[in-house]
């Protein structure tokens, strides 16, 4: 047993969902949203390195060392797997351990919409799952992947950093990467991809140019493709998609989406109110001709239009999904208010004393205002590229 599985084992039986370790500080865990520490005594440096070291080995210790980065993931026991992140910091070395559920839950488990899995049975094209950090994009992946596995004849590649879910195979084959230990880097693993026979591609993190750009083009040419990013609506995602791009490429960026892009899922999880927990809310884009129209024209404040007019499609805009929450007395208006788009129209269920709360913080989000009457506006006068 390794001196780290103490303070993983504490995780595993109390339900939390990471650990973090600090050089200087007490070693902290992540129960239901929020950080509490599990000891009083902080780690200092010996300590810390006898941690990190014994359960990444030799190699990876000496990469870590060198970079001052390291993602791999740590299989503690048959029933506890964990995805690791080493990095060093101004008091010297951290890590952080997030606990992976070796039971791939299904999407009714997980209380995602059940349109969702429309998107498993579209033959190709681009599918975005996205949310910030810790909302539970790879959750939602792995589920959708299972569905799949479960119901279809197909290969599918998954290009992960680290891998977090293994999946066995069922009726699909499933071939998963590592990077950088199967694969190079995210563009790497899709290019190869594409040249061995695979139906269906999830890449872990589409976070640059290259990956976006290839993600787009395999999308194009037949494959579907799942891809991340960690941005909290469909709109923008979309910015996002197009952003990456430089200025003389959106316009043929924005023509690519358009053709490919079939839907978005967006997520976020709120803190429950009715028991200790958190939930997942989503915002549904399912692509139409309406929606490739809007891309095309970088009209995306548009987007929230279509959203609302097609609920009978299955689209889900993310504020109503949260008022649904909030009206089954499942989360607090606190924490509405503080995950809505739209706070002007949670804020009339804040408490005086949270309204003053939030005023101070700052309620709107830092790059998006609602205002009465309009569309979501960016803050942002940075005009965006049109064709023509």
């Amino acid at each position: 047993m390794a001196y780290l599985d103490q303070l993983l084992g504490v995780i595993v039986r109390q339900g939390g969902s990471d650990l973090h370790i600090a050089e200087g500080e007490p070693p902290k865990m992540r129960m239901h949203g929020d950080i509490m520490p599990i000891r009083a005594k902080p780690v200092k440096r010996e300590e810390a390195a006898q941690m990190m070291r014994e359960v990444c080995g030799p190699h990876n210790w000496e990469i870590f060392e060198q970079r001052g980065d390291l993602d791999f993931a740590y299989e503690m026991d048959e029933a506890s797997r964990f995805r690791s992140n080493y990095f060093k910091q101004s008091h010297g070395y951290g890590a952080a351990f997030r606990l992976i559920p070796t039971k791939i839950s299904t999407l009714e488990e997980l209380g995602i919409p059940v349109v969702v899995k429309e998107f498993a049975h579209i033959r190709g094209g681009l599918v975005l799952v996205t949310g910030p950090t810790g909302s539970g994009k790879t959750t939602t992946q792995a589920a959708l992947v299972d569905y799949i596995n479960q119901n279809f004849s197909k290969h599918v590649v998954t290009i992960e950093e680290p891998i977090e879910f293994v999946h066995d195979n069922k009726r699909s084959t499933i071939t998963q990467r590592e990077v950088p230990g199967d694969s190079s880097s995210f563009p790497a693993g899709l290019k190869a991809a594409l040249r061995q026979d695979t139906d269906i591609v999830l890449v872990g993190e589409m976070r640059d140019l290259e990956t976006i750009s290839l993600a787009l083009t395999a999308a194009e040419t037949g494959l579907l493709v799942f891809g991340t990013l960690h941005t909290n609506n469909a709109r923008k995602t979309i910015d996002r998609m197009v952003d990456v791009f430089p200025a003389e490429r959106q316009s043929q960026a924005r023509a690519m989406l358009a053709n490919s892009l079939r839907g978005v899922v967006a997520q976020l999880l709120l803190k429950r109110s009715d028991r200790p927990g958190r939930i997942a809310v989503n915002e549904i884009l399912i692509a139409n001709a309406a929606v490739a129209a809007i891309i095309r024209e970088g009209a995306t404040q548009k987007l929230q239009d279509v959203i609302i007019s097609g609920r009978a499609q299955g689209m889900q805009f993310m504020d109503d999904a949260i008022w649904a929450l909030l009206e089954k007395g499942i989360v607090s208006p606190h924490e509405a208010f503080m995950k809505a788009i739209d706070k002007n129209r949670f804020k009339p269920f804040l408490s005086a004393e949270e309204e003053a709360l939030a005023n101070a913080a700052g309620a709107a989000p830092d790059d998006e205002k609602r205002v009465p009457g309009d569309f979501i506006k960016p803050f942002s006068a940075r005009p965006r590229a049109r064709a023509g």
